[in-house]
């Protein structure tokens, strides 16, 4: 078991759950992105885990970077240097061929939205604000925030958000389509691991092909994505877990898929 200073981990019933564990406000700082990183790495190498959730201990999901580790940094391309580190992991965790769920309350600010916003989805408590406030520090996003916001809100949406630093809260996030879901306080953690338990008993080849194919449907164009849908179409139904599926549907009864 690995040994984590800023965060903590755990496996139940074939689900992950990452832990940021420097509360209150656990302020990403280089250290913990680096481990978040790792885990989620070592997790997708991990047969046995089918779904990853994350989520924050105490107040808050993450407050946003840890602002006093900017003071040791005395010129831009050291900056831009932290910034390529950070937008490195949390593309890794936005193409993780396995799903990544973010379980989110209190505050998710600058930096912690942005490692929500390379989750796959996110569930979040309905008073949980929402924010790149970057900009009221004389700063802007540095972890792609500037990138993926638009994809979800729309531009117009972006703009004010960054424009004014003002964060919107869960309810408003999931009329953007920036949050799956808002749910009631306290809440967060057990929706999100109800979501990770339906997922998890479907087949370990379907949900990656899912995974993967919605990835390439934001880059690709339409008949690129159609020929490797149906690839994987192909690849899918010889599995052992097309057949019990089919065989289950017919015979009226529920699937029990090899890899449960």
């Amino acid at each position: 078991m690995t040994s984590w200073q800023h965060i903590s981990t755990k496996v139940e019933d074939r689900i992950a759950v990452i832990t940021l564990d420097k509360p209150p406000a656990n302020a990403l700082s280089r250290n913990m992105i680096v481990e978040i990183g790792e885990a989620v790495e070592g997790f997708m190498e991990d047969n046995e885990v089918k779904v990853i959730v994350m989520h924050g201990e105490g107040r808050f999901f993450a407050a946003g970077a840890d602002i006093k580790e900017f003071t040791d940094i005395k010129h831009g391309s050291e900056f831009a240097d932290l910034a390529r580190d950070g937008q490195r992991i949390f593309r890794q965790i936005e193409t993780a061929p396995k799903p990544v769920i973010a379980a989110l309350h209190g505050a998710v600010l600058g930096g912690g939205l942005e490692l929500a916003m390379s989750c796959h989805m996110r569930i979040a408590c309905e008073n949980t604000k929402l924010g790149l406030p970057e900009l009221s520090l004389g700063l802007i996003p540095g972890f792609a925030g500037t990138q993926r916001l638009p994809k979800f809100v729309g531009k117009a949406v972006a703009m004010e958000m960054l424009l004014s630093s003002d964060p919107i809260t869960a309810e408003e996030a999931a009329k953007h389509g920036l949050v799956n879901r808002a749910v009631a306080e306290g809440t967060h953690l057990e929706e999100a691991m109800k979501l990770a338990g339906i997922i998890r008993r479907k087949g370990s080849k379907t949900i990656q092909a899912v995974v993967e194919l919605l990835q390439h449907a934001e880059t690709d164009p339409i008949e690129r994505g159609q020929e490797k849908e149906a690839v994987r179409f192909g690849d899918v139904f010889e599995s052992s877990d097309a057949k019990e599926g089919i065989n289950a549907f017919l015979e009226k009864r529920k699937p029990q898929f090899k890899d449960n």
